[in-house]
């Protein structure tokens, strides 16, 4: 049997680790990975902030793979032969499947905002944000005058990229004379804690960042970018931290999709249109037990979607998993601080980092 995984999200690496550690005779386990160092989500704006280096918040998986015995291949899928049972690569050879796990992330939904595909930087793929991340620092460390940054996106991840940001560039550019901007078609931290949004509307204004709350974005062109009333406001760099999306090539593949094209998925995990297929993290939705996409989730659906796939290798049925509804949500400063939110209560200071922090690494070790 051929399990193949695609993607080294937070669930199929789990997948890794327990298929390592205890391997199905007769099953042959095969990870299909774009890239082959891969971020964990919760650490990456720290890593932003310059209070990570790159290898403190990336997984090695091909350590993980060989030492597991775990065929790697490093290539981008395209697509699915599912008459076939293959994986189509990118200028490689398809890869035969007999039970496949997809787990491959998303990316922020830039097709409603003109020039942003070609301008912006956005921030998922998150591999490829960390990259170009450091090529920026280091084109902008000697910088003197304006440097002007904006954010796009007022959601956890927005909000926090923009601390982040602003706290790195502060320390690193001191010739520069930063002037960053978060936009946001709504309020921040819609959907979260009043409590909350008020504790970061206070921080933004401390650290000076410029909040434009209920100010969508028109377009964007080289070095500026258009505001819904047709301001244009000059940047230097542009962040993306928008809705996510789902990978274009899902929808020739004939599975069963949700509304926004993510692969829909039943309370176990597996495709509702192929049996065949499971899928877990921000590329899938499961249809009863809808959530945000937020690697908590992600996280959580490690360890039941690698039971249900040794029990599919085995020729048992899978099992229902129900994810829990509310979670605590963790937003870093930037500055060794964080602020935390659950249900409709928020609090902050320095000791809600060391707690995130420990939490993070403590799942880092576990992959290691």
């Amino acid at each position: 049997m051929e399990l193949v995984l695609i993607g080294g999200g937070h669930a199929n690496v789990h997948v890794l680790k327990h298929f390592a550690e205890a391997p199905v005779p007769g099953a042959q386990v095969t990870l299909i990975g774009r890239d082959v160092r891969t971020p964990y989500s919760g650490m990456i704006p720290g890593f932003i902030a310059g209070r990570y280096e790159f290898d403190d918040c990336h997984i090695d998986l091909a350590r993980l793979c060989a030492a597991g015995g775990i065929r790697l291949v490093h290539a981008e899928a395209t697509g699915i032969d599912r008459a076939g049972r293959q994986v189509l690569l990118k200028d490689q050879p398809p890869v035969p499947y007999d039970l496949l796990s997809i787990d491959i992330g998303s990316a922020p939904n830039v097709g409603p905002i003109p020039g942003a595909e070609q301008w912006a930087i956005p921030v998922k793929p998150i591999a490829e944000l960390g990259r170009r991340w450091l090529d920026f620092t280091q084109r902008v460390a000697s910088l003197l005058g304006p440097l002007r940054i904006v954010v796009i996106g007022g959601g956890a991840g927005g909000v926090e990229l923009s601390l982040a940001i602003d706290h790195r560039l502060r320390r690193i550019a001191r010739g520069a004379e930063l002037q960053l901007t978060l936009a946001t078609k709504d309020e921040i931290l819609m959907g979260q804690a009043p409590a909350a949004q008020r504790r970061l509307r206070a921080i933004l204004q401390r650290r000076g960042i410029r909040l434009l709350e209920q100010t969508p974005v028109r377009r964007l062109e080289r070095g500026s970018v258009q505001l819904a009333d047709g301001q244009w406001q000059e940047a230097d760099a542009v962040f993306v931290v928008t809705e996510a999306s789902a990978a274009a090539w899902f929808a020739d593949t004939g599975l069963a999709l949700d509304e926004k094209g993510f692969l829909a998925v039943d309370d176990t995990l597996r495709s509702t249109g192929d049996e065949r297929i499971f899928a877990a993290g921000d590329c899938a939705t499961v249809l009863n037990h809808r959530r945000p996409k937020a690697g908590v989730f992600a996280v959580r659906q490690g360890p039941p979607l690698a039971k249900n796939l040794r029990r599919a290798l085995s020729g048992e049925a899978p099992q229902p998993f129900v994810p829990q509804r509310h979670y605590l949500s963790i937003i870093g400063t930037g500055d060794g601080s964080a602020v935390a939110t659950r249900g409709g209560f928020a609090i902050e200071g320095r000791w809600v980092w060391w707690w995130k922090d420990h939490i993070d690494r403590r799942w880092m070790r576990m992959y290691r």
